[in-house]
């Protein structure tokens, strides 16, 4: 199946301080990480990014070989996407979609979800079970079991996700807008160390899941 990639990397940072898709992990930019692992299963990638950032972004990826497009995002997650969308060819069967600064995710996860779509799943999405217990604001507590955290990359079939989009809601996972059309949505296994870049302190959490994948 023709497979494309949209990386979303279009965010301010306000609670890391600083851009944190071109933030640096392990001698490379984060967002590299995530376009290298990403390119492993996919036909081309369009980056979504600051308007700023589109010039160093394309430098970055000179040493990706790799179709690519980098494009300017938009006010929101789901406004990015919509963006990146755009740039998909037509032609396209899958569309995988990746928070950029989710540097950790490895090519086994992707080939995971990628793999569920092939086998013929509308959409895919990557889970992990929550350790910590649980509480709702209004003071109730919640089944952990009940629940999951969800990550990317996400995996759906073309046309479900492009009309998923065309409702013009927002959301902050594509997931959830594939389901307002009726599409159903399957799981695979997600990783624990597929975090997040979200504060500073991440960025040596994220090194030490880098160390230690070398070392086994």
């Amino acid at each position: 199946m023709k497979t494309w990639t949209i990386l979303v990397a279009a965010g301010e940072g306000f609670r890391f301080g600083s851009r944190k898709q071109l933030a640096e992990l392990a001698g490379m930019p984060v967002l590299l990480h995530s376009t290298i692992s990403a390119s492993s299963v996919s036909d081309g990638i369009v980056v979504v990014t600051a308007e700023e950032d589109i010039e160093v972004v394309e430098s970055y990826l000179k040493s990706i070989n790799q179709v690519h497009e980098v494009v300017k995002g938009g006010a929101t997650r789901s406004e990015s996407v919509r963006c990146g969308l755009e740039r998909v060819p037509h032609d396209c069967e899958m569309v995988i979609v990746h928070d950029g600064v989710r540097p950790l995710a490895s090519q086994e996860l992707f080939e995971s979800v990628v793999g569920k779509i092939k086998d013929g799943a509308e959409a895919v999405v990557p889970v992990v079970s929550i350790a910590d217990s649980l509480r709702s604001v209004n003071g109730k507590q919640i089944n952990r079991d009940e629940v999951v955290s969800v990550q990317t990359p996400q995996a759906f079939k073309a046309p479900l996700l492009r009309e998923a989009y065309l409702s013009g809601e927002d959301a902050t996972d594509d997931a959830s807008l594939v389901e307002l059309v009726g599409g159903t949505i399957d799981f695979v296994d997600g990783d624990i160390s597929n975090l997040k870049i979200t504060v500073s302190s991440d960025l040596l959490i994220a090194e030490q899941f880098l160390i230690a994948r070398k070392s086994n």
